[in-house]
């Protein structure tokens, strides 16, 4: 059985990503840092995969992410190619984004989101070595990317590249989603738990209030607030997550909605940015600036229209990367056929407890679930 609250968590983190680039609001980021959410649901994921199927999990987890990058780059790359864009060898980074694919001026905003792609395929190469330290030194390997980022944050080590000081930013929230998946963050007392969580809060909420970005509060614009703060967040919404939460899907119709944006995370991800991009003159025509609410509301809903079109177009890509047949909008119900046994060796399906076919799903732990420079805001 699935724990329905992580994919409650998901979905909640997806949603306030595409609300926060319509609206700008930085109050937003404090109240739900959803990257960072994303990031630990993603690590516990992760671990769960390695520990069932060793390093062959790096290889799922990269087939489960590229595709819906490669329908991005199918259409959008040669827009950008005929409106300016230089075609270089670097232009194959669309397929493998090590580092920030290039883009011309109007695809470098529109197709912003691909750092998260870029950070999450360096997590996951990186997972099997760091899960080896994890299980061996686990509070040392949980504080080194903090260590980094302070000593980064503190001017100690200048100008390291973008994909390190994201290690330092974000990797700290994949390992936590390690310490969920082994039930350490479980295992915590509340008397430990609950003085750490507060501690962490209140230097991140203090640092936060001394380094004010250009944008007041934003955490986008304060790495050491954002890491910090995060980690309280997460040490509370994961160490003390419910079993499960079997209210969700009491309502047919809001349990469907958290299905389909899990099931559709990435694609509503990467295209999101792309409508939201698109809209922008409306706020010249109509008139609509960021304190007019009704105006906010209409361009929330048209992006969330707009992403759904797209969505039911390409984002079956999704459900193939995941070898589950294709649906239009997931979730649906499937004809119950009888469950067919088979050794956990001869599983030929992605390793996503939350995502894989139902026979496969319930042999499975079921907790598991889970361009990009500093200046865009996630």
């Amino acid at each position: 059985m699935r724990n329905r609250y992580l994919d409650l968590l998901r979905a909640l983190a997806i949603v306030r990503v595409v609300v926060y680039h319509v609206t700008g609001w930085g109050s937003l980021t404090l109240m739900f840092p959803a990257m960072s959410v994303m990031f630990a649901l993603a690590g516990s994921l992760m671990a769960a995969s390695l520990s069932r199927s060793g390093p062959m999990a790096v290889g799922r987890r990269l087939r489960r992410l590229l595709p819906s990058l490669w329908v991005v780059a199918a259409i959008f790359v040669p827009a950008m190619l005929l409106t300016g864009l230089p075609f270089t060898p670097a232009v194959l980074l669309w397929l493998f984004p090590v580092a920030d694919p290039p883009a011309n001026y109007w695809g470098a905003l529109a197709l912003s989101p691909i750092w998260y792609l870029r950070d999450y395929l360096w997590f996951v190469l990186a997972s099997p070595a760091a899960l080896w330290l994890f299980r061996r030194f686990p509070v040392p390997t949980l504080l080194a990317p903090y260590c980094l980022l302070l000593v980064i944050e503190l001017g100690i080590y200048q100008n390291p590249p973008v994909v390190l000081r994201h290690f330092g930013l974000y990797f700290g929230a994949w390992l936590l989603g390690f310490a969920h998946q082994s039930g350490m963050l479980r295992r915590l007392s509340v008397w430990i738990l609950v003085p750490t969580a507060v501690a962490l809060a209140a230097v991140g909420g203090a640092w936060i209030l001394t380094h004010q970005g250009p944008r007041g509060y934003d955490l986008n614009d304060i790495p050491l607030g954002n890491a910090l703060w995060s980690a309280a967040f997460i040490l509370v919404a994961l160490g003390r997550a419910p079993a499960t939460a079997a209210w969700l899907d009491r309502n047919a119709v809001f349990g469907r909605v958290v299905t389909v944006l899990n099931r559709r995370a990435l694609t509503i991800y990467l295209w999101h940015m792309a409508f939201v991009v698109a809209l922008t003159p409306l706020v010249d025509v109509v008139g609509w600036s960021h304190q007019d609410l009704l105006g906010l509301a209409i361009r929330v809903a048209l992006v969330f229209l707009l992403v759904g079109l797209v969505t039911a177009v390409v984002g079956w890509v999704e459900d193939v990367a995941a070898q589950r047949p294709p649906e239009l909008i997931p979730g649906g119900r499937r004809p119950t056929s009888r469950p067919v046994r088979r050794h956990a060796e001869s599983r030929t399906g992605d390793d996503d407890p939350s995502d894989g076919p139902a026979e496969r799903r319930a042999t499975l732990v079921p907790e598991q679930r889970g361009r990009g420079g500093d200046v865009i805001a996630r």
